[in-house]
């Protein structure tokens, strides 16, 4: 059995991936973590999961603090803590204000539970990953990010529903930034596990169009309802499941990289990694020759705000 602790449990996905994380059958304890002066608030959203877990038959031992000295033990730290993202506003114009958050709970983390392995969701995410890792001290196969999992469920559900097959027929991935400059790998989309281009009765789809739709969704959501916190929650949950579960499924995740992308590495962004009870694992591939030039872009940018985001940590 697992402990799970969330940092950040008061804000909108905090709370929400606690509800769909109490579900997986083999986590026997969650704590949720909250900044000092939030104590009501923790305890209301403990007291309500509580029975929440109690009307679906889910045996979980919960609670809350705001000391993450009480962390220890834990086998996956949770990390959604830091100022959420307005409309209009891009991942990146975040970075500053929540790398000194994340700095903060990563070196606690690194402290109190330094066998744990640290899912980051904070944006933006594949720079606070890299913060996350350093400031830890833990090794790399033990700090990874929510990346562009989401973004790569987002691409294969509108692929279903254009081609009206079952989303389960529908295999695909996101690599790079979670954010603009994200690269679908168009060249490894199969329906039915052959490969689209050869599929002649399923040509004509609309990869463009369909990509501004998948890099806009988060920004449409917050528009309309001031937050995205359901996808993330599911998606969170999948990945602490896959991870406690030792599944070895290959999902898209930020993680720290060293040449496995065409010998692009040294910096923390969605990659194709195998996911299990040890931690995180990245694994080669080769991609279309247009792939590369944008995934190593990709990496460029995100390489150039992290060394940024780094200098100006340092100096805090």
């Amino acid at each position: 059995m697992s402990k799970v602790t969330i940092i950040g449990a008061t804000g909108n996905v905090g709370s929400f991936c606690a509800h769909t994380i109490g579900h997986i059958p083999y986590i026997d304890e969650i704590l949720l973590y909250g900044r000092v002066g939030r104590e009501s608030v923790l305890s209301g959203i403990t007291k309500d999961l509580i029975d929440s877990f109690a009307a679906s038959g889910d045996a979980v031992d919960l609670s809350w603090t705001t000391d993450l000295a009480d962390a220890h033990d834990s086998d996956v730290v949770v990390c959604t803590a830091g100022v959420p993202r307005r409309p209009g506003q891009d991942r990146l114009d975040l970075a500053v204000d929540n790398a000194r958050i994340v700095a903060e709970a990563a070196g606690s983390i690194g402290d109190h539970a330094p066998d744990a392995m640290i899912l980051m969701v904070t944006n933006p995410v594949d720079v606070m990953t890299s913060v996350a890792l350093r400031y830890s001290r833990m090794p790399p196969h033990q700090v990874f990010g929510l990346g562009t999992h989401l973004d790569s469920m987002r691409l294969k559900s509108l692929i279903a529903r254009h081609f009206r097959v079952h989303v389960s027929e529908v295999h695909t991935r996101i690599i790079g930034e979670h954010g603009d400059s994200m690269v679908p790998l168009w060249s490894a989309t199969t329906i039915g596990g052959i490969q689209i281009a050869n599929l002649p009765a399923f040509k004509g789809l609309p990869m463009d169009e369909i990509m501004e739709r998948v890099r806009s969704s988060g920004e449409e959501i917050i528009r309309n309802k001031g937050a995205t916190v359901y996808g993330p929650g599911e998606a969170i949950a999948t990945l602490v499941r896959t991870a406690l579960g030792n599944e070895n499924r290959i999902l898209t995740v930020s993680a720290y990289i060293r040449s496995e992308v065409h010998g692009i590495g040294d910096v923390c962004i969605g990659v194709p990694a195998r996911i299990n009870r040890q931690g995180v694992f990245p694994v080669s591939i080769k991609i279309a020759e247009d792939e590369v030039t944008l995934f190593r872009q990709s990496v460029e940018k995100i390489r150039t705000i992290t060394g940024t985001i780094m200098e100006k940590l340092g100096k805090m």
